[in-house]
């Protein structure tokens, strides 16, 4: 959770899958604008591999491409923008959004932070290091030695790695400049790329054994109230573990 927070519980789960493969779709659409082929548009190739692995239906992948890449005669206009603030308990928390309209989001982000603390630009970012998360598992064919995550961020260049949400995969942390090539490394290492992307992770990551159950239950809450908003991209907390 110290990289990005995640809603927990199979339920959970199942009833975000919509809003998965809309994120997906916005994030698609947004990186088609420098070009409609994955493979001269790195930006693309990153998140349409992503797509994939989420099971994302081809026709709404290619449909998401086309109109972000103005092929479809459809104006498709988003803003990329970051809230910073707290959960509550003072929980450091990272949001960002991809919108069509800064002053409905902007709304809507308030009335979320109600039971935290939205602060200004700068607040909360100097606490949190911005990187590139590329979270991967070894392929079935690897030997032992070929999918060690720590040879393999060595060679492949990342900075760091650390185990995962998901049992058996690990999360390699790159700078941020260095997302794509460590991406297009890893196999060669013997791991299959599951997602990559910038994002935040907290320098000082709070532990969550210091807040009582009923106080993380509530900083649960709170971040997953955030997430379930259509304009929220990514939520990333300084909770650890």
């Amino acid at each position: 959770m110290g990289a990005q927070w995640k809603a927990k519980g199979k339920e959970l789960a199942a009833n975000a899958r919509g809003r998965v493969f809309g994120k997906l779709a916005k994030e698609i659409m947004v990186a088609a604008r420098s070009g409609a082929d994955p493979a001269s548009n790195a930006r693309l190739r990153l998140v349409v591999e992503q797509a994939r692995k989420a099971s994302m239906p081809k026709d709404t992948l290619e449909r998401a491409i086309k109109k972000g890449a103005g092929l479809t005669g459809e104006a498709v206009h988003f803003e990329h923008v970051i809230y910073e603030g707290f959960a509550p308990h003072r929980v450091p928390v990272m949001v960002e959004c991809l919108t069509d309209n800064l002053n409905r989001t902007a709304s809507e982000i308030r009335v979320l932070f109600r039971k935290g603390h939205l602060g200004t630009s700068g607040s909360v970012a100097w606490d949190f290091d911005h990187v590139g998360m590329i979270e991967a598992e070894p392929v079935a064919s690897s030997t032992a030695a070929g999918a060690d995550p720590e040879l393999a961020a060595i060679e492949a260049g990342a900075q760091d790695f650390e185990p995962g949400e998901e049992d058996g995969v690990t999360m390699f942390l790159t700078d941020a400049a260095d997302l794509d090539l460590v991406s297009r490394a890893l196999p060669a290492q013997g791991f299959s790329v599951l997602s990559a992307k910038l994002g935040y992770k907290a320098k000082n990551p709070i532990d969550p054994a210091s807040l009582s159950a009923t106080d993380l239950e509530e900083v649960e809450a709170f971040l997953a109230a955030i997430d379930a908003n259509d304009d929220v991209q990514n939520v990333f907390a300084g909770l650890a573990g």
